[in-house]
């Protein structure tokens, strides 16, 4: 039996039953931010463009695409919700594939449960899992052997395939062909020209989603693909631990609408502005020592959300003017704000060699800031919060997340039905009645963006 043998029994054996009490907890905590990314996701410019897309060229009334409740082919609502999922880039990742494997999971998960007569909780909990495990180690082949950093979409499509062949329940020849046409379609997206041109392309992860999807449709019609490359793994014990290592445990979650990469300096400088009681208007430069990669990221003012997002300096702007780095201050108009601007103007990065040597398994960065009146004040060496597994945030903490993100989606009584709902998710005895919740009410669509 090989690698591949290996990981399509996983994904038709695995059973919510069987997971670890934590690892099906974990599951839940991932839907509940996942979830609220993707909800908050719908309505930037990247996703209503792309809602509006799939009702023109992937009309049918398979799925929805959230929060608009609009009705589309599975693989059409596999995209718009895939580019929403990532458009805020506040969603979860993990450190040894750079990229994030819910966004490319859940989109194509949530069509499969409305294409198939009944998708129970458990099930779609279950899936969610077998997602995230064969997901992330199909990225770290992925990177392993490839030179270029390739962009989560093109693994992600793999992860997607793997979950939503688990829903839809394909027999063993079948998944392998569905996860070999995943790969052979999936975007080959350059992440660093990505970082370079910011763009709604994003982590290709809309793409990754609606590759998935259709990647299971037409294995289940006859479709052949290659051989998947789980056989390609450099270390056999990235596959033989399926089902003992969980690397859903493993994942970082995200307090900021940025890259995570910018996330540390943030810290820093909100740490220095916390102990120092300074205001913005009393700094004269701002320092950012970090990793090559991080210095990569744009430190001109943007000129829309993703230039916003794939940034250092503005988030760090973001943050000592307003507090925090949400949807609201990666959108327009707060991207435009004339006191946020002029303070991004102040900040320089600089590459430190220690921070470059542990990346990408550590994140790093160091803050130095210089007042008007002279003085320096230097934040310790930080790591972005909510990091596997030493700063993790709690529940109530997630919770709070995702009230902050979809309740100005959904309003705040429906995104606390939502979460509770989530909680107790292995109870639902039908999938569609709960993304059917995951809707605005009719009475209350955007009219500018009707169904």
């Amino acid at each position: 039996m090989n690698a591949n043998d290996t990981v399509i029994r996983f994904i038709r054996e695995s059973a919510w039953e069987r997971f670890p009490d934590d690892v099906r907890h974990q599951a839940k905590r991932c839907l509940l931010d996942a979830l609220g990314a993707l909800l908050a996701g719908a309505e930037t410019p990247a996703g209503r463009l792309m809602a509006k897309i799939a009702r023109s060229q992937y009309s049918g009334d398979e799925a929805t695409i959230l929060a608009h409740g609009s009705r589309v082919s599975a693989s059409g609502a596999a995209l718009a919700n895939g580019f929403a999922a990532n458009a805020l880039d506040i969603d979860d990742g993990h450190r040894r594939v750079k990229g994030h494997p819910g966004a490319c999971v859940l989109p194509a998960l949530l069509a499969a449960a409305e294409i198939v007569p009944v998708c129970r909780g458990v099930d779609f909990l279950a899936a969610l899992i077998v997602g995230y495990e064969v997901g992330i180690r199909a990225g770290r082949i992925r990177h392993a052997t490839y030179e270029c950093y390739h962009s989560s979409g093109s693994w992600g499509a793999i992860a997607g395939a793997a979950a939503t062949g688990k829903i839809l329940g394909l027999e063993a020849a079948t998944l392998r062909n569905a996860m070999g046409s995943a790969e052979y379609h999936a975007p080959i997206a350059p992440m660093m020209k990505g970082i370079a041109t910011p763009c709604m392309g994003k982590d290709s992860i809309g793409w990754g989603a609606m590759v998935a999807i259709m990647s299971v449709l037409m294995a289940r019609g006859g479709f052949t693909g290659i051989e998947p490359l789980f056989a390609d793994t450099p270390d056999p014990e990235w596959i033989d631990a399926l089902g003992a290592d969980w690397q859903i445990r493993r994942l970082y979650f995200k307090p900021y609408a940025a890259c995570r990469w910018a996330q540390p300096a943030v810290d820093g400088a909100l740490k220095i502005q916390r102990e120092e009681n300074l205001s913005p208007q009393a700094i004269h430069s701002i320092c950012i020592r970090t990793f090559a990669a991080a210095c990569a990221l744009s430190i001109k003012p943007p000129r829309n959300t993703e230039e916003a997002q794939y940034n250092i300096a503005f988030p760090v702007a973001a943050a000592l003017v307003d507090g925090e780095v949400g949807p609201d201050q990666v959108s327009p108009p707060r991207i435009f704000d004339p006191q946020i601007i002029e303070l991004l103007t102040k900040i320089c990065t600089e590459v430190d060699a220690v921070y470059e040597s542990v990346f990408p398994a550590k994140t790093y960065a160091k803050i130095i800031v210089e007042t008007r009146d002279g003085k320096q004040y230097t934040s310790e060496r930080m790591e972005p919060r909510w990091e596997a597994l030493d700063t993790l945030p709690t529940d109530a903490e997630l919770k709070a997340k995702f009230q902050r993100l979809a309740a100005p989606v959904l309003g705040n009584a429906q995104a606390e039905e939502i979460a509770q709902r989530i909680w107790r998710l292995e109870f639902e005895t039908d999938m569609k009645a709960f993304i059917h919740a995951c809707c605005r009410p009719a009475s209350t669509k955007d009219p500018k963006n009707p169904s």
